[in-house]
């Protein structure tokens, strides 16, 4: 490592100005010093990733594919001296970040897959109609086209799968778009790792260098540098609700506004059903404790908030909770800010009049390691409702669970909500029989909804939706994981009477990819006659 950035594939070394990382379990620096990047480099990294859309647009689906793989294979390579790197920078242990790298270069490689299918894009013909009276039909032809250089915020708690060469930069890369990334400031030496797998990548399969730049940066003069420049075409982010706001506004006010597809803030509500409770309230608890505090909290999906309905079964359900609370170790949170913000939350929401606290760790969390144990905290409806503040975000191992009087004021809980990624719904057959327009509630304020588990863990599968309504996200239509990511960085052209030879492969008569397509209404890979 070099601490500097990759434009065009090679580095450049750090300037007078450089931050460094910190290992969250000491406090202690981790060289070497990182550069601090700003509008210059987001300049020239921009530059060359305008340069090479062209001729990175017009490689063959294969080709792209061949250079996906190609980066799942380099990242692999780097072995033992990344996982040990990310360890150190993040806090997180060996098998977690084991399982993220091989969920990492599994999207590459399935968005390759994408590629080479090629139906992804949509393709549609209506073919010409001369004779139609009173005027003749045009020939019509629409497919997907790539939208140009895409900047993509890295994570802070997904160092591969929502960073370098995470989801956003693989769904772009296929999308035929360059990708210039701003590294997430708390892992910068993972980030780089990466980057120069991905730039190694590119020269290996003759992929233009400036497709791929890799840009250093604690301050916030980069982001906003990289998002309000005028080469950028869309944006790419997962982190706080703050953060990702105060970039989509800049977008919105450049002469030319862009997309912005940020992930932010989602609490992923739980709610539990009478009959649910008195069947497997413990098991219930155990499960929602073990998916709050898994990985020290740190999912944008973890629960961290459960309604139920306040009734016979609730204290087991409350007490299963603050067992299952008591046994969890403190550990190490990612980076101190994101520790000294979970602190502040969890005692915030405690002081609130109203809230009880159901059960901690038992034992106590370390400041000096930045460490975190569960907070399980309790209040009633009213209470909820009173402090609003109450639905907001806490980013670490904790749940507020609300007990609501009847089902029906559960019910119209939802519809007090903000959007979110997931909502979870432990019920039996009789209580969503009873209660069917739940379902029909969830669906208005989640993108992914839950049916008897709980929302940490989500499938990188071709259904997947990770997105949900403001503020879960900037646009509820889109996901982040998932091959439907790729909808993110294309726009749809149609093409009218156009010659044969002008058109993209995917809609030209001949059908040279053998793609599915919507020809006259009806979905055919034959070419035409």
């Amino acid at each position: 490592m070099h601490g500097g950035h990759i434009i065009e594939g090679k580095a450049v070394t750090p300037g007078a100005k450089t931050f460094d990382a910190i290992a969250p379990a000491t406090g202690q620096p981790l060289g070497p010093a990182f550069a601090e990047g700003g509008a210059a480099e987001a300049d020239a990294a921009l530059r060359a990733a305008a340069a090479a859309f062209e001729p990175y647009r017009a490689l063959p689906p294969a080709d792209r594919a061949r250079f996906l793989r190609r980066i799942a294979t380099e990242i692999e390579a780097l072995g033992g001296t990344l996982i040990e790197r990310t360890m150190h920078e993040t806090a997180l242990p060996e098998g977690r970040l084991q399982g993220e790298r091989g969920r990492t270069t599994g999207q590459l490689r399935m968005f390759a897959d994408l590629l080479e299918d090629g139906s992804w894009v949509g393709a549609r013909i209506d073919r010409a109609d001369p004779s139609r009276s009173p005027l003749p039909k045009p020939d019509l032809r629409r497919s997907a086209v790539p939208l140009g250089p895409v900047v993509v915020f890295g994570a802070s708690n997904f160092p591969y799968a929502f960073s370098t060469a995470g989801g956003d930069t693989a769904s772009a890369l296929a999308a035929g778009c360059p990708v210039v990334v701003k590294a997430h400031p708390a892992h910068p030496g993972t980030g780089e790792l990466v980057a120069i797998a991905i730039a190694a990548a590119a020269a290996a399969e003759g992929v233009p260098a400036g497709v791929f730049a890799h840009l250093q940066g604690s301050s916030h003069e980069l982001g906003r540098a990289l998002v309000t420049h005028d080469l950028t075409a869309a944006v790419g982010f997962t982190g706080s609700l703050r953060a990702g706001r105060a970039l989509f506004d800049a977008a919105a006010q450049r002469p030319r506004p862009i997309p912005v597809y940020a992930e932010m803030g989602s609490v992923n509500p739980v709610f539990v059903l009478p009959g649910a409770l008195a069947e497997r309230a413990e098991a219930i608890a155990e499960g929602l404790v073990a998916s709050a505090t898994l990985g020290v909290g740190q999912f944008c999906t973890n629960p961290g908030l459960v309604i139920t309905v306040d009734g016979e079964h609730t204290q087991r359900f409350l007490d299963a909770a603050a067992r299952a609370a008591a046994a969890v170790q403190p550990a190490t949170m990612l980076y101190p800010g994101v520790c000294h913000a979970f602190r502040e939350g969890v005692e915030r929401f405690a002081s609130v009049q109203g809230v009880d606290v159901v059960g901690r760790s038992s034992t106590d969390a370390d400041p000096a390691s930045n460490d975190a144990g569960a907070w399980v905290l309790s209040t009633d409806a009213e209470t909820f409702r009173s402090n609003r503040q109450l639905a907001d975000e806490v980013f670490g191992p904790s749940t507020l669970i609300v007990r609501a009087r009847d089902v029906d004021e559960l019910e119209a809980l939802v519809h007090e909500l903000d959007g979110q990624l997931t909502v979870s719904v432990h019920a039996t057959t009789a209580d969503l029989a009873a209660h069917p327009g739940l379902v029909r509630a969830a669906e208005r304020i989640a993108g992914r909804i839950v049916f008897g588990a709980f929302p940490t863990g989500v499938e990188v599968t071709h259904a997947m939706q990770h997105g949900g309504p403001y503020p879960a996200t900037t646009d509820a239509r889109s996901t982040s994981v998932g091959t439907a990511a790729i909808e993110r960085f294309v726009r749809p052209v149609t093409y009218q009477d156009a010659p044969d030879a002008v058109l993209p492969p995917e809609l030209r008569d001949d059908n040279p990819l053998g793609i599915w397509r919507l020809v006259d209404g009806r979905l055919t890979r034959d070419a035409l006659a």
